[in-house]
Order: structure tokens, then C-alpha cells, then sequence
């Protein structure tokens, strides 16, 4: 199951579970700027051990680490929750403007036809089916074969229980062993940590060969700050999300920053980011659960379920290919902790690393999310910029040790403008020893294979192509060279 490829024509059909803390809100609205790149199959309410709706009743999931005062009967979670509609409404706003940038967005009822509310009553909860359950399993049980990206935003306590109910309604029935292969060969899950037990407890002893990739990370997150490059400082200012985000039509007004007025759930003593101006001491005399340090008004809070999505949504990066080769969300390794399991090789989350492969594409991400935003504002095609359109001749090729490859781009520009190509070896998706000369000449490149490659090694070459506009974008191709066997 490790080897297995995820095809590289189709876009990436993914299903989102997201439970309503501020920064799963920030990354549904970047989600939804990106929903051309995507198919969207679904965007599911889930809860979490940190949200969950309640039955106004009882809580079984009591626990004291969860720091409840008392019995709860719901934890941190609003009335009537809607932040997902909320997004898809201001979506439709735009909507109209989007389509004139790409034609591949998908209407807002198509958006608001696959809301589904999930097993939200407790944290863990899988006791019963739900509508949200409900259209996972479907979506798994479906036709087609090609891979869904099962996104958990939140816990996984309704994907757990939508493979609850499959193994369900087949594990006594001769389909079983059959429908078991073709579910764990569909569904490629992507976690933020288990934030239930459900993962643990019945996912992975009972779907082993489920693809799993954990993408918890510390950049794109309430600690954004620890993993920044200091040359991309500017790109989480009050400043820059001003200019670029909070003040850029409806899907931007949205969008949560520090001291913004505004809580998800009113009364929430861990939640005080609509507050600015007070140190974290006073926050903590104010009753406040003090868990992050404060910051100025207008500064950038969170996007943590980000990295959940950034490897679908920029395709010639080919990332939703395979966990190893990477994307704007990093690139994974294999764990031990079953057959198929991976993690960001280099994520801080937990103090492991330094994020290297996750932070580098910092910039190019806010750029080009600035840049959507711009098109949700514009009904004209003219006055906004576009990607540049970047093809390459080969993208899967086999070498020989020693041998000199030539690789060729071609590139043309929607608006215009001129074109720079710029080659590069991507080590860490790489695992040939050694460095890689890459001899760039414009459109055309020329790669040397190490004479020391053994057979199965692969080199990845990154084309990346970049327009001269004055607010400049990027499009990539990732090639992959391996060596014979």
C-alpha cells in the first residue's frame, strides 16, 4: 500500500470535516478560494475534544483535563453553528467574479448541497449514523475508484464512523474482504493529531491499510511565529492583511484576525483573540485561559488545519500524488505507526524540526491567496492578474546513472505578461545522495544524474515560472527522474 500513486490528471476529490474553531473558519475561506483546484465532496461539521455541540443534557465524555468547571452540556460550541454556511455565503457573494477567473469554480448550491452536519454531540461520539457520516460513506462506497481526501480539520469521530458503518453493513457478507480493499485503497485521510480517540480506537486497528498522513505542523498555526522566516514577517502584519485580506470584499471581511471584536462562541475563556490591547497577565485576571501569547490588532491568528489542504490544491506540485513528494504543506515521511502512515518530515508541532519543507512556500501561498481574493473583487479579467501557464514535455522519466537530461517548459502568460522560468533540484522529495546539478537556460534545463545513483532513486526537478506583473504569480511542474531498475 506504500507504493501506491494517486493519478496526477484529475483534480483531487476531497470531503473536509472541520469542527467551528476561528482558525478552521480562516482555512475554509481560503479552501473556498481554491475550490477550482479541487472537487468538493463534502464539508462536514465534526467536533473535537476542544468543540463539541452537546445534547443539552448530559456530558459522558466528562474528562478534567478538558479543564470543565462543571458538567457541560455543550463545549464551546454556538448555537445554531453555521460558520461553514457563513463562508459559503459570502462565497456566493463572489461567486460571480470568481467564474470570470475560472470557469471550474463550483456554484454555491453545489457548495451548500454537500453541507452535512456529522457526529457533533460529544467528543468521540460514534454511537449513531449521521447525515455527515452518512455522505462519507456514500462518497467511499461510490463508483469511482479515484482516491478521496478525507480531510480532518476536527476529530475524526465522524470518518470513524462512517467506516464504522460500512464495515457494518458488509463485514457479514461474502463483499466484505472486497469492499474492505477498495475503501482502504479509496480513502487517503489527512489529520491534524487525533484531537478524539476515535483514530486510535477503531480506525487504525480496523482499516490498517488506510493511507494516513498526520499534517500537524507549528507554521500556518497559533504558532506561526516560532517557524517564520524573518523575511516573510511582513505577510502575517496587520499591514499586509489589511491591504491584502480583512479589506478585500466579502470572503476577506471574514477572515479573523487578532483584536477583531469578534468570538466564535460568546463567553469563551479560551478563546480572546477579538480582544487587543491588554498583555496576557490582564487576560488572565480578566478570567481568560491564557494559552498563546497576545498580539497587535489586525495581526494574523491562525490557519492550523491549512496544512490538511495545501498539498491538493496546487496540482503541478503533484503533492496529493504522494505523501514524499510535497507541496506548499511540506513533505511527509513514513512512520511506525502502521503500514501506511506518514507525517511532515520536518514539522516543529511537538518540537521536532524546523519546518523547512512546510515554510518555504510560506510566501508564495499568502501571495497567491492575496491574488484570489483580488478575483473575488473583480468582475473584470483585465484588471487583475493570473497564473502563468506552464507546461512541461516530460514529468515521469526513466535514467540512468551518469546520464544528462534535457527538460523543456513552455509557458505563455493570460495577461500578457513576460515569463521567467527558473529550475531547481527539490532534495527533500528527492532520494538520490548528493546534490543534483541542474544547468537552468531559460525554458530549457539540463539535469546531470549523479554517476553514484543506484537503481530507485529519484531526483525531483521543480519548474517553477513566474510573471512580471505587479503583483506577481507562480505556477510549478514538478518532474520526477527515476532510476532504472
Amino acid at each position: 500500500m506504500s507504493e501506491k500513486r494517486v493519478e496526477a490528471s484529475m483534480r483531487p476529490r476531497t470531503i473536509v470535516t472541520a469542527d467551528p474553531e476561528l482558525d478552521d473558519l480562516n482555512s475554509m475561506i481560503r479552501f473556498l478560494l481554491y475550490s477550482n483546484d479541487v472537487e468538493v465532496a463534502g464539508l462536514v461539521y465534526a467536533s473535537s475534544q476542544f468543540h463539541w455541540r452537546g445534547d443539552g443534557q448530559h456530558t459522558p465524555f466528562f474528562r478534567a483535563d478538558r479543564e470543565y468547571s462543571e458538567p457541560q452540556t455543550s463545549w464551546r460550541w454556538a448555537p445554531g453553528e453555521r460558520f461553514i454556511e457563513d463562508a459559503v455565503d459570502a462565497y456566493a457573494e463572489v461567486y460571480g467574479n470568481l467564474v470570470v477567473h475560472d470557469p471550474r469554480y463550483p456554484t454555491p448550491a453545489a457548495l451548500r448541497a454537500v453541507v452535512r452536519e456529522g457526529n457533533v454531540d460529544f467528543e468521540g461520539d460514534t454511537s449513531s449514523e449521521t447525515p455527515g457520516s452518512q455522505l462519507i460513506a456514500d462518497v467511499l462506497l461510490d463508483e469511482r475508484t479515484d482516491p478521496v481526501h478525507l480531510q480532518m480539520w476536527a476529530g475524526p469521530s465522524t470518518v470513524a464512523r462512517a467506516l464504522m458503518s460500512i464495515e457494518e453493513r458488509f463485514a457479514a457478507t461474502d463483499e466484505w474482504p472486497a469492499v474492505h480493499a477498495a475503501v482502504s485503497a479509496k480513502a487517503i485521510i489527512t489529520k491534524f493529531a487525533s484531537q478524539d480517540a476515535s483514530y486510535d480506537d477503531y480506525i487504525a486497528p480496523h482499516w490498517p491499510d488506510i493511507r494516513v498522513i498526520e499534517v500537524a505542523t507549528a507554521g500556518w498555526g497559533y504558532m506561526i511565529r516560532t517557524v517564520l522566516p524573518a523575511p516573510d514577517a511582513s505577510l502575517i502584519s496587520a499591514d499586509w492583511l489589511r491591504e491584502n485580506v480583512t479589506r478585500v470584499g466579502p470572503l476577506g471581511a471574514l477572515y479573523r484576525v487578532w483584536g477583531d471584536g469578534r468570538q466564535m462562541v460568546p463567553g469563551d475563556l479560551t478563546d480572546y483573540f477579538h480582544l487587543s490591547g491588554l498583555s496576557a497577565d490582564e487576560l488572565r485576571a480578566a478570567g481568560y485561559q491564557v494559552w498563546i501569547d497576545p498580539q497587535k490588532a489586525g495581526e494574523w491568528i491562525s490557519e492550523g488545519d491549512s496544512t490538511n489542504m495545501l498539498n491538493l490544491i496546487v496540482p503541478g506540485l503533484r503533492g496529493h500524488e504522494h505523501p514524499s513528494y510535497g507541496g506548499w504543506g511540506g513533505y511527509a515521511a513514513r512512520t511506525d505507526d502502521g503500514a501506511d502512515t506518514w507525517a511532515i518530515a520536518d514539522s516543529a508541532f511537538g518540537g521536532r524540526g524546523d519546518e523547512t519543507s512546510v515554510m518555504r512556500w510560506f510566501a508564495d501561498a499568502q501571495t497567491d491567496f492575496a491574488a484570489r481574493l483580488r478575483w473575488s473583487v473583480s468582475g473584470s479579467f483585465e484588471e487583475v492578474n493570473h497564473h502563468p501557464t506552464l507546461h512541461v514535455d516530460r514529468r515521469d522519466i526513466d535514467v540512468s546513472p551518469g546520464e544528462r537530461v534535457e527538460l523543456r517548459a513552455y509557458t505563455s502568460d493570460p495577461d500578457g505578461d513576460a515569463v521567467t522560468v527558473r529550475w531547481w533540484h527539490d532534495a527533500a522529495a528527492s532520494t538520490v545522495a548528493g546534490a543534483v546539478a541542474v544547468s537552468p537556460g531559460g525554458e530549457a534545463a539540463t539535469i546531470a544524474v549523479p554517476t553514484t545513483a543506484t537503481p530507485g532513486d529519484t531526483i525531483h526537478i521543480i519548474a517553477e515560472a513566474e510573471d512580471d506583473a505587479p503583483h506577481p504569480l507562480k505556477s510549478y511542474q514538478r518532474v520526477i527522474l527515476t532510476v532504472r531498475l
